[in-house]
């Protein structure tokens, strides 16, 4: 990435974090990128966090001090708030990013990007299955929804 962004001069390379467990790994994920001459912020350089864990939602703003924004996961983030396998066909059936509880982890991330002036984005199945969703989303502050080509006109 470095080589990409310094040499070739694509610095609209961004990096993007996933499935970061505590706010101390997010600090130590940071400082090993800086280490290695990835510095957040130098040229332009955006660290942006997939928020994929409960806890990523539970402690949106200390995760946020250390990232550019989120991209929200919603199908692990789902997947881990309910405590199921989504590849299971004994409870797959149960899996429904508009779940209450999912939807209240989807609502504080969104929330504390937006408070902090940061990006967030949503990648995952939810909003191409299921137009309400995208929709509460956007009411949300989403500023950008990953859909499935299929379904893009189904969805708006």
């Amino acid at each position: 990435l470095k080589k990409a962004r310094d040499e070739m001069g694509l610095t609209n390379i961004q990096i993007m974090i996933p499935f970061v467990r505590t706010v101390a790994e997010a600090k130590r994920v940071i400082e090993l990128l800086a280490l290695n001459g990835l510095k957040r912020g130098e040229n332009g350089l955006k660290v942006i966090m997939m928020c994929e864990l409960p806890t990523n939602a539970l402690l949106a703003e200390q995760f946020l001090e250390h990232f550019d924004g989120f991209s929200i996961g919603s199908n692990d983030l789902t997947q881990l708030t309910l405590g199921l396998d989504r590849d299971s066909g004994i409870v797959s059936h149960l899996f429904d990013e508009r779940d209450p509880a999912v939807k209240a982890l989807l609502s504080m991330a969104i929330h504390a990007c937006r408070k902090a002036g940061k990006y967030v984005g949503i990648c995952g199945q939810g909003p191409s299955d299921h137009p309400d969703l995208a929709r509460w989303l956007m009411e949300q502050g989403i500023e950008s929804v990953s859909l499935n080509p299929d379904s893009v006109l189904d969805t708006w």
